[in-house]
């Protein structure tokens, strides 16, 4: 499979139906599923909302039966369609799963969930966070490479356990790596979706005992680890339609990280700019960088930790403008895609910085630890272009904070590209291009999904190099 397939969304007329490959991604606002050809040529793509329960005053879980639920209406409906367009021989025989951070699912002995997963921007686990003991709150960054905070798992973890739920003898699947074993493969720990836990010693690649100790478990909590793409057995749970029976299984990693090697290549010059939910800018690292400058860049919500791709690390800095842009649509009443595109026409039509003067309209909440819109209008004039502009403008200015300290860490980079859904708006991409050097604008629809289908291929064709990312 070729990494760098075009993903044009035209029909594939001389495909070799019995040899299709799938990727999954489990994203915060959908679920989609990407199939293509083993040469790489796009097949098709579906997409269904994320399953997730709103409860008061933020708080998000998902049922494990509905993720499953939502993916098997997914896998059902690709079935039929392969099943109408290439006749009874159709076949998936590879799928690999990517899909968001921070969020898992607790299993018991017998491989029940115990507790719905809990979406990664929930804002519980203050107590928790206060009551870290104060050796491990210290070393938390330096150790994990990341920021200690209410995003990561061990802090909602911390959570269940105060609200009762008995974690001896239990064992933590990320949703991709749960998704997997539901569908019949292996339980493992991929390292980059490990890195998202809080629990896992970057340098020396195993769990963290203390942090475990503290949780009250032993390192069995986390199965054994593996790379992202490793082999992890064939679909075979019976809800499989028979398109995929059999197909080889396989967790892609991290979302955003998977999405930066869809291309083939992911320069260590480069950011990857990959804008969901959350907005994330990635560089590349070809070794970690040493604790202390680990615990620096934390300090501005940074993370340091390992790529999807084996002997490579990330930097990993995230704001939560995709968040911010979507509750403004709600707020403005565009709820399609036809109503963002004439909104995007409006701002378009204003100048670089709209119309009214500085401090009009001011927006805050972009940071990773926030994430709550908050506007404040001083003057009249500011309809729903303006207000946008102005949340475009406050992702700059939370953007220009995360770069500079990047900067003061590894060299700057000289190009840009943007991916994901946001991408796509022309006044995200000036916007954009006036914080980040050179930017490009990915042409894939789903470049996550798309990265996956790549680690998908490459259980197919291990023999050739080109084919893994």
């Amino acid at each position: 499979m070729h990494p760098a397939a075009n993903l044009d969304s035209t029909a594939v007329t001389s495909v070799a139906s019995d040899r299709l490959v799938a990727g999954l991604d489990l994203g915060s606002t959908g679920v989609k599923i990407l199939v293509t050809d083993a040469d790489g040529a796009e097949v098709l793509i579906h997409q269904l909302p994320t399953p997730w329960l709103a409860g008061p005053g933020g708080t998000t879980v998902m049922e494990a039966a509905s993720l499953i639920a939502t993916v098997r209406e997914l896998l059902d409906h690709v079935g039929v369609e392969l099943a109408d367009r290439f006749g009874p021989a159709a076949r998936v025989r590879a799928l690999a799963v990517s899909g968001m951070g921070e969020s898992g699912i607790v299993l018991d002995a017998v491989g029940r969930p115990v507790a719905p997963a809990i979406a990664w921007f929930d804002p519980r686990g203050a107590e928790q966070l206060v009551a870290l003991p104060a050796e491990i709150a210290e070393q938390f960054a330096g150790r994990t490479g990341l920021p200690l905070g209410v995003q990561v798992s061990v802090i909602k973890l911390l959570h269940l356990r105060d609200a009762g739920l008995d974690l001896a003898g239990t064992r933590w699947l990320n949703l991709p790596e749960y998704l997997v074993s539901a569908l019949g493969g292996e339980e493992a720990a991929e390292y980059s979706l490990s890195s998202r836990t809080g629990l896992l010693d970057q340098d020396t690649g195993e769990p963290w005992p203390e942090l475990l100790d503290h949780l009250g478990v032993d390192a069995s909590f986390l199965p054994p680890f593996t790379d992202a793409g490793a082999p992890l057995g064939a679909a075979s749970s019976p809800w499989v339609p028979p398109v995929f029976s059999g197909a080889a299984l396989t967790v892609a990693g991290h979302d955003h990280l998977v999405s930066a090697v869809s291309t083939g290549s992911f320069p260590a010059e480069r950011y990857h700019v990959s804008m969901g939910t959350a907005e994330v800018l990635l560089r590349r690292l070809d070794e970690p960088l040493p604790f202390a400058a680990r615990e620096r860049l934390a300090e501005v919500f940074i993370n340091c930790v390992r790529h999807v791709v084996p002997g490579t690390w990330v930097l990993v800095a995230g704001v939560k403008t995709g968040l911010l842009m979507r509750r403004t649509l709600q707020l403005v009443g565009v709820t399609d895609r036809a109503g963002r595109d004439r909104l995007d026409d409006e701002i378009m039509a204003l100048p670089a910085g709209g119309l009214l003067a500085d401090g009009d309209v001011s927006v805050a909440g972009a940071r990773n630890d926030d994430g709550v819109l908050k506007l404040t209008v001083r003057a009249d004039g500011a309809g729903p272009a303006e207000i946008f502009e102005a949340v475009l403008r406050h992702g700059n200015d939370e953007l220009a904070v995360l770069i500079a300290a990047m900067d003061r860490e590894v060299a700057p980079a000289t190009s840009a590209l943007l991916t994901g859904g946001w991408a796509s708006m022309r006044s995200v991409q000036r916007a954009r291009a006036a914080v980040l050097p050179g930017v490009q604008v990915s042409h894939r629809s789903q470049d996550t999904a798309y990265g996956a289908a790549v680690f998908a291929g490459a259980l197919l064709e291990p023999a050739i190099s080109s084919s893994h990312p």
